[in-house]
């Protein structure tokens, strides 16, 4: 065993050790789904600036949204209740009483001059505020100088050297800059001491602060925004909290919770069972046609995908990340997925072997492992790239959705090129299986390498064919789009929630069944104790209302309407536009960074072929007459990953392939980089393919569309990657000036001339 391999398989059980211990010592927290939570019920209130209507309810909803956020709870669900009321159902959340007082605070915070001592019983008067300080004396204090709604970022600090303890930190928008450094500045040109050189910030009309302006800081000179700090006495969690309601803004106007209780997961405990058997049962089918198609090697990469799974599951636990069940469903798809890496390598070491038949087992191997290092770091920096603009940018699930993909992706890495090569390279180099070949899985080219060898298909040699077969599919889907109508979910939409009391208990697996049956199998059911439950739905007019009422009546006894509200969607339309320019700039980038490592016409052809497979998934979903719901839009996000990939792989070849043989033809180049490439296009797709086949059947309905959507978009994705994308840059190709790649070893030059390849020994005949 080599000194690398040494060193990757100690890293390996490093890791693996700490992913255990982090997975059997700490919980993961459940979404509301599959755990249920807290909701509250706040109610908003007139002011004397502002007055509680739909409007302002809808942009204190946004406020407390950035509220949740920062208080670091994940997955919340937040709607509009009739025109004043807000509903936030927050999971797995542990002290609900300190997450309402923050939610419900107004946090209107006001930066104001001290006049001087204020009056014993000082009140409103027309010079401005009268309030006592930290300390208790009362100050009265000139009009608002600037608001809350200036400030652009606040955060807690701890000051260990001065001994000053937790204070806040501000940094203000540029106008609001000016307005600060102008109140200090007129506030220093007061003698030090004078109580006229404090400035007062002020929280829900109580003083927080109200420092005094240092010494150093001349007459209308001032100071800048960036040095300005809170300071009060604080500890930790109160200098965090003040941080977060300044960073989230001041509600609109008041809000006051009433009502709060704890509610049941939306999910009864036999459609969890069911996706939970139906995604092991996918799993050990991936695990199955691995180790079928590479044999031994194939057995080793699925016990990489099992460290795997459990490293990327202890990051999501580690992080607090919210698991709802589409999420599990999707990261137990990205197991499936993950074998892709492994794919990479097991196929070029094919080839490498059949090249060169008489290098050893682990020469081909470490070969491949070179050779495929280059697609497998650009399709997974892409993706990682998709997942951090959508984690900085985004917010709520598409937030999440980043997180997610992120730690996949970094997980998947690790698994297929320390743990997959620590054991394949451990295995190559055992007596027994370079003595046994036919056991290794890579001795032979394969069956589908064979057949494509044998036929030699000229799949690139009409490029405008593919085109035309994809622009009629995007056709239909528009069409399909005009003429259907996408029907979005009430997360879109809003619709409305009707709270029922039944004289008999029924759990939620019961209810959903029966309303199914009653023609309302979208509906969302929730239980809050004993003989309440809730349904939020789409459009629903009195005589399904009745209906509704009808199908529960039937299992739970006399069942009497308690609460009965239109609703606005959960998804608002900042978080929308939010996902989408967060999902725009994650597209852009993606384009400059394959334009830079690859070509710009490969780099937007592989971002059309991206937009192909969305406008197609969208279109059949419409046909269909099937639900774009929250649960989609993870489906939709996964899928533009899996396009992205799967393209760059391609484009990847193709490079490699035209740098070798820069006289011929592109079109001749394209072809043979597909065929090359089509093997581990079918291998991974097909790893994918077991696990969404058993969600779907086996899963229920809980998880019917999410399967049903990524069945769709990972078929769309392969056949767009090879018949759309290569077909794209090879007619953009023609209208190209730029010369064709460079063969990498071709340009060192003279430096490189002493240089051999790693794999020559250097004996010559």
């Amino acid at each position: 065993m080599t000194r690398a391999t040494t060193v990757r398989a100690v890293l390996a059980a490093a890791v693996l050790l700490v992913a255990v211990l982090i997975t059997l010592t700490m919980s993961p927290r459940l979404g509301l789904d599959l755990q249920g939570g807290t909701r509250m019920v706040l109610q908003a209130k007139d002011s004397d600036t502002a007055k509680a209507d739909r409007e302002s309810t809808e942009r204190t909803l946004e406020v407390l949204r950035k509220r949740i956020d920062s208080l670091g709870v994940a997955e919340p669900t937040l709607t509009r209740s009739g025109e004043d009321r807000i509903i936030v159902e927050l999971p797995d959340v542990q002290d609900p009483r300190k997450a309402a007082e923050v939610i419900g605070r107004t946090a209107q915070l006001t930066f104001h001059a001290v006049q001087g001592p204020g009056a014993p019983e000082g009140s409103d008067t027309a010079a401005g505020l009268t309030l006592p300080d930290e300390q208790g004396s009362r100050l009265a204090l000139g009009p608002v100088a600037l608001s809350g709604a200036g400030v652009k970022e606040a955060s807690a600090s701890f000051d260990a050297q001065q001994g000053a303890g937790w204070s806040v930190s501000l940094d203000f928008h540029k106008d609001a800059g000016r307005d600060w450094t102008r109140l200090t500045g007129e506030a220093a040109c007061h003698p030090v001491q004078d109580e006229r050189r404090r400035v007062a910030i002020v929280l829900d009309k109580q003083v927080i602060s109200s420092p005094q302006v240092s010494p150093t800081v001349g007459c209308n000179t001032g100071l800048p925004s960036g040095s300005t700090q809170i300071t009060g006495s604080f500890s930790a969690d109160e200098a965090r909290e003040l941080a977060l309601l300044i960073q989230g803004g001041a509600l609109p106007v008041p809000v006051e919770i009433v009502e709060q209780r704890t509610v049941g997961p939306t999910l009864g405990a036999a459609a969890i069972d069911a996706s939970a058997r139906a995604a092991l049962i996918g799993a050990a089918a991936t695990a199955l046609f691995i180790t079928v198609v590479y044999r031994l090697f194939g057995a080793l990469a699925a016990v990489a995908l099992g460290a795997y799974g459990v490293i990327s599951y202890a990051g999501l636990v580690a992080l607090g990340v919210t698991l709802t069940l589409p999420g599990l469903a999707g990261f137990v798809l990205a197991i499936g997925m993950a074998v892709d890496a492994n794919v990479l390598v097991f196929e070029r070491a094919r080839e490498e072997h059949a090249q060169h038949p008489g290098r050893s087992l682990r020469t081909s191997l470490t070969a491949g492992f070179r050779h495929a290092w280059s697609a497998v770091a650009d399709s997974n920096v892409t993706t990682l790239i998709a997942a951090g603009l959508l984690f900085f940018l985004g917010s709520g699930p598409v937030k999440g959705f980043g997180v997610t993909l992120g730690i996949g992706v970094l997980a998947s890495m690790f698994s297929a090129l320390v743990i997959a090569r620590a054991l394949t390279e451990i295995a190559a180099g055992s007596t027994f299986v370079g003595h046994y070949r036919g056991i290794n899985g890579i001795a032979s080219p394969g069956r589908v390498r064979t057949w494509l060898n044998r036929r030699d298909p000229q799949l690139m040699r009409s490029p405008r064919r593919w085109l035309l077969i994809s622009t009629v599919l995007i056709a239909v889907a528009v069409t399909g789009i005009l003429v259907r109508g996408v029907n979005l979910g009430v997360e879109f939409t809003g619709g409305r929630l009707v709270e029922y009391a039944t004289s008999r208990p029924v759990d939620v697996e019961t209810a959903r069944s029966a309303l199914a049956g009653a023609g309302f199998a979208d509906a969302e059911v929730t239980t809050a104790g004993a003989g309440d439950i809730s349904v939020r739905t789409g459009d629903l007019d009195n005589a399904g209302e009745h209906e509704l009422r009808a199908a529960l009546a039937e299992e739970g006894g006399e069942t009497t309407k308690v609460r009965d509200e239109l609703i606005g969607p959960s998804l608002g339309d900042e978080l929308r536009r939010n996902a989408l320019i967060a999902l725009a700039i994650a597209v852009l980038v993606q384009l400059v960074y394959l334009a830079v490592r690859f070509r710009w016409t490969f780099a937007v052809a592989s971002v059309g072929a991206l937009v192909h497979d969305v406008i197609i998934l969208v279109g059949a979903f419409a046909w269909l007459g099937r639900t774009v719901d929250g649960i989609f839009l993870a489906a939709l996000l996964t899928v533009i990953g899996y396009s992205v990939n799967d393209s760059v792989v391609v484009f990847d070849r193709v490079r490699e392939l035209w740098a070798k043989a820069r006289r011929e033809p592109l079109g001749t180049v394209a072809n043979r980089a597909v065929l090359q490439t089509i093997p581990r296009t079918v291998n991974t797709g097909m790893g994918a393919l077991f696990i969404l086949v058993a969600l779907a059947v086996l899963g229920g309905d809980s998880l019917a569309d999410f399967a049903l959507a990524l069945l769709i978009g990972i078929v769309v994705g392969t056949y767009s990657s090879v018949m759309t994308a290569v077909p794209a840059a090879l007619l953009l190709e023609r209208g190209s000036k730029a010369p064709p790649p460079v063969r990498k070893s071709a340009s060192r030059g003279r430096s490189g001339a002493g240089r051999r390849d790693p794999l020559d020994n250097g004996a010559r005949v």
